[in-house]
């Protein structure tokens, strides 16, 4: 009962989900980050899918400047505070969708585990980032490695969710007909 609950709604939840996700991001892009780049002339800490290290981090602090912090952290925060968990919904949802009628249900389970990590991920960052602006001008090195290192791993865990989101839509697309619309 509560399977066939659940399996009739990853569809809407996908789209809704998704729908909201793709709002705030455009949002963050459009707007947040990019006044967090344009009165740094930084790339943000977000948008760093290979990292950064101490000097990147001071300098990009240092360029923020206290208004500029302190719009991070009441701007740029809150809406990546929503963000992670609707992409996670999203492509969670949407993987469920797919693999209802897959042979393979790891392929599913993995899919929902890297699109959680990835949120989980996203939010060290955000603690990380937080944690920084703070403590700025006293931010060990230490601080910026650990949320460094959130940043990459967020970005690997959501490229391969994305990817594994696609692959699982291929293999949805190409099943029979009769599969497809049980």
């Amino acid at each position: 009962m509560v399977h066939t609950l659940l399996s009739r709604y990853t569809g809407f939840a996908a789209i809704g989900c998704g729908l909201i996700a793709i709002v705030i991001y455009v949002l963050m892009i459009t707007v947040t980050l990019a006044h967090i780049e344009a009165i740094s002339g930084q790339v943000p800490f977000d948008m760093r899918p290979f990292g950064y290290g101490p000097s990147d981090a001071a300098t990009l602090l240092e360029a923020l400047g206290a208004e500029g912090r302190a719009y991070y952290l009441s701007r740029q925060i809150p809406l990546d505070t929503l963000y992670p968990a609707l992409l996670a919904l999203t492509l969670s949802s949407t993987v469920c969708w797919f693999g209802r009628h897959m042979p393979n249900s790891i392929f599913v389970r993995l899919g929902v585990a890297l699109a959680v990590g990835s949120a989980l991920f996203d939010y060290f960052e955000n603690l990380g980032i937080v944690a920084m602006i703070y403590g700025w001008p006293d931010v060990s090195g230490s601080l910026v490695y650990a949320a460094s290192t959130a940043t990459i791993a967020k970005s690997v865990m959501t490229t391969l969710a994305v990817i594994l989101v696609l692959a699982a839509g291929l293999i949805w697309a190409r099943l029979p007909k009769a599969d497809v619309a049980a």
